[in-house]
């Protein structure tokens, strides 16, 4: 079976946070889970480097938007890196590969009818001489009256043109934008109103999406699907392969969620794979990002590989609902945010992982805190999973000479460990993390309490055979442990693996141990609780 993941692509603009991290997880766990399983998988993403925020903070800094790209794509890329994150190709949008495939993607559309040209009203700013890209334009929402930007309402998921905003201004100096008709290219998202709507029936049906997911589609299909313009005046992005038009740009809803295509083109161009068998109607596409991109995935993604006659529809969306900081919405403008780069370099990878699945915003919005935070990784991370892994492998150095004794598997262990591969398995596949990793937990809270129950510290003198059963059912139990939190956590269970001798960790229940173990140490260290205060003040202090 073929899975495709797309992860969804993070402007760069600016570091990232944990709360695009909580919403890009997802995508991780799903690709190593597939992979251990022995599927083909393709996992890609990349860095949005045409997307207006980047010109933005360019003016803001004094500098080109290439230096703004190229600073936070190699910051991306080395944060997705200690994170863990598996990516079989992480691109970027201003490659020329990205560019030649979007223009593609762009003729074949205007060739079948699906796009055209029309002549439109379209916000101008006098003071700074140019017309306005929607991102340029800020105002309040027509809809529900919040702040919001001119292409969509992050408070209430409504698309948005710049005209539809009451109050405009331009973002870059203020002033209130005139309106002066230009010419630009058109999806006709209309025609596909019928087929996006059977498409949506269809995932509803299955389950396989979000209820957010679901719940916004069918909002916006009731509404009627409204054509969209694909060009921008802009300086930068990919031009419009028109002649005559070439000044324009194609507009960043549709180029960048053609990122996927052309990502899965450049891996198979610098692999020599052939990348077809992902875009077949019977791969499982899974598409992983914040709700905010909901509508971009659901329907506009899918209308645009209907009107090139790519069969690959997105088969489950995986969309969190959002990570609030504090009890605080997470604000990159007042700096109420806790940035990747600090604490991937503070804090262990698994740890940060751990609690982003195990909190995960997966149907309502959760929070971070530092306490919870902290407190997690010292008693469920340490305390529990390495507590069981180390009292275990302590031992059998100890009293064994580090050989695992042999054993009979108890028959109880044995029904769990089967059942509980089945069960995470189905969840995962599923679309959701944050039930399969509580199970995990649970079946270590049960082997701590078999060790607790079995005493080995007294069988290994007065009950031998006893001692030798207890050791083996928890060993069993520790590399069972290992295949299945790999997904979620892959440095630990690398470390696991590397003290019980196994090279490659498949999908399959592990239900006999024989062998040495080696070079046992912690999977983890213990975290000062007065970090919790550090980290507080540290946060209030930088916010603005």
């Amino acid at each position: 079976m073929a899975v495709f993941i797309g992860g969804a692509w993070p402007y760069a603009n600016g570091s990232l946070h944990l709360g695009h991290i909580a919403s890009l997880l997802p995508g991780d766990i799903l690709a190593r889970y597939y992979r251990q399983k022995g599927e083909k998988v393709l996992y890609v993403s990349g860095s949005d480097c045409n997307g207006t925020p980047i010109t933005i903070r360019a003016k803001q800094e004094g500098i080109t938007p290439d230096v703004v790209a190229d600073r936070y794509h190699k910051e991306f890329e080395e944060t997705f890196k200690k994170l863990g994150f598996s990516y079989d190709c992480y691109t970027r949008t201003d490659s020329r590969h990205h560019h030649e495939t979007v223009q593609q993607i762009f003729l074949k559309l205007l060739e079948k009818g699906h796009i055209y040209k029309k002549e439109i009203e379209q916000t101008y700013c006098e003071t700074c001489a140019q017309f306005l890209p929607d991102r340029y334009v800020e105002g309040n929402c027509p809809h529900c009256g919040q702040h919001s930007r001119g292409d969509q309402c992050d408070h209430c998921s409504a698309i948005l043109d710049p005209l539809d905003l009451l109050d405009r201004k331009c973002k870059l100096c203020g002033s209130p934008p005139s309106v002066r008709s230009t010419e630009h290219f058109y999806f006709s998202l209309s025609d596909f109103q019928k087929r996006i709507g059977k498409y949506v029936a269809e995932a509803k049906n299955s389950s396989a999406w979000r209820e957010n997911a679901i719940q916004l589609s069918e909002r916006y299909l009731k509404e009627g699907l409204q054509d969209r313009a694909v060009s921008r005046d802009m300086d930068r992005g990919i031009s419009i392969p028109v002649k005559g038009y070439e000044a324009k740009k194609i507009y960043v809803w549709i180029e960048a969620v053609s990122g996927y295509y052309s990502a899965g083109k450049l891996w198979a161009e610098q692999t020599g794979a052939d990348d077809s068998e992902f875009w077949n109607e019977g791969t499982k596409a899974y598409y992983v990002h914040g709700k905010d991109n909901i509508p971009f995935h659901s329907i506009i993604w899918p209308a645009i590989l209907m009107g090139a006659g790519t069969p690959s529809l997105p088969t489950h969306i995986v969309s969190n609902e959002y990570l609030t900081l504090e009890k605080r919405k997470i604000s990159t403008g007042r700096n109420w945010a806790v940035w990747l780069p600090d604490i991937s370099k503070d804090y262990d990878p698994d740890s940060i992982r751990y609690f982003l699945t195990i909190n995960a915003p997966e149907s309502r919005d959760t929070d971070f805190s530092w306490r919870e935070f902290i407190y997690s990784h010292n008693s469920e991370l340490l305390g529990g999973y390495g507590n069981l892994v180390n009292r275990t492998l302590k031992f059998i150095e100890k009293y064994y000479g580090g050989e695992v004794p042999e054993a009979k598997l108890d028959s109880r262990i044995e029904k769990e460990i089967n059942l509980i591969y089945q069960s995470v398995g189905r969840h995962i596949e599923g679309g959701h993390f944050k039930k399969p990793l509580e199970e995990i937990f649970a079946l270590v809270r049960l082997a701590n309490k078999y060790f607790d129950d079995q005493k080995p510290w007294k069988q290994v003198v007065e009950d031998q055979a006893g001692c030798h059963r207890t050791l083996f059912n928890c060993v069993v139990v520790v590399a069972n442990l290992a295949r299945l939190l790999a997904p979620f956590l892959p440095y630990s269970s690398g470390k696991l693996n590397a003290m019980l001798g196994i090279e490659e960790a498949t999908w399959e229940p592990v239900l006999n141990f024989s062998g040495g173990i080696e070079r046992v140490e912690p999977l983890f260290e213990r975290i000062d609780i007065k970090k919790i205060d550090e980290e507080v003040e540290k946060l209030k202090g930088r916010a603005k």
